[in-house]
């Protein structure tokens, strides 16, 4: 007879070694299953589409333009609403609602495009002695300080690209603010998509950009 506590039999021994390594093989697999799935998701993520990039166009010429001036322009960054300074496309709903196109975005920040493309539109009507953006070095005789308070897709009035630039002309040298005035335009859109959105709102800020840079050089 078999004292209490005796060791186990060879065959309890070995049964029990069987049944350990089966359940560690089937361990092993549910975890390299996870793991294959996990990575899967993430290869998934990264192999997701590219969202499709606009740019905003600059004038090769101002119409009606008249006149010009002698000083030297520094046009600053616009400012935005937080909604705005990024480089999501807004489109809006109603009134209250914001959101972004999906798989859209402009080259940059938006504010960041807008300033450029309002240098470059300066710069080739050639009326200006000089055009620049901060840290170029130049002397300069009058500021360009703006806001973008509007540069979206409105599905309201039958859907709208609506561009609303504030515009602050300020004399350098004195620090006072020679004029100021809001430009507004508006143009039809003829989709929601990506393309349609972005082409209409660069025709409004053509518009926008046109206006500007005639009643700058009127105060200059």
């Amino acid at each position: 007879m078999r004292k209490h506590g005796a060791p186990y039999r060879n065959s309890q021994i070995a049964s029990g070694t069987a049944q350990s390594r089966r359940s560690g093989r089937f361990a092993l697999s549910a975890a390299a299953v996870a793991l294959t799935l996990a990575f899967s998701g993430c290869t998934s993520l990264i192999a997701g589409p590219a969202p499709n990039t606009y740019d905003l166009t600059a004038l090769d010429s101002v119409p009606d333009l008249s006149g010009g001036t002698r000083a030297q322009l520094l046009i600053l960054e616009p400012s935005a609403l937080k909604v705005l300074d990024s480089e999501q496309i807004v489109i809006k709903p109603s009134a209250a609602e914001v959101e972004y196109i999906s798989r859209a975005q402009w080259t940059d920040r938006l504010p960041k495009v807008v300033q450029a493309k309002l240098v470059e539109t300066f710069e080739n009507t050639g009326r200006a002695r000089a055009v620049a953006k901060p840290g170029e070095g130049l002397v300069i005789d009058y500021q360009l300080v703006s806001d973008i308070r509007a540069f979206e897709a409105s599905l309201q009035e039958g859907g709208i690209a609506r561009v609303s630039i504030s515009v602050k002309l300020v004399s350098d040298r004195t620090g006072k603010v020679v004029r100021t005035r809001v430009f507004s335009k508006s143009v039809p859109l003829s989709g929601t998509d990506g393309l349609a959105v972005a082409t209409a709102l660069d025709d409004a800020f053509d518009l926008v950009s046109a206006e500007i840079v005639r009643w700058t050089y009127s105060g200059v």
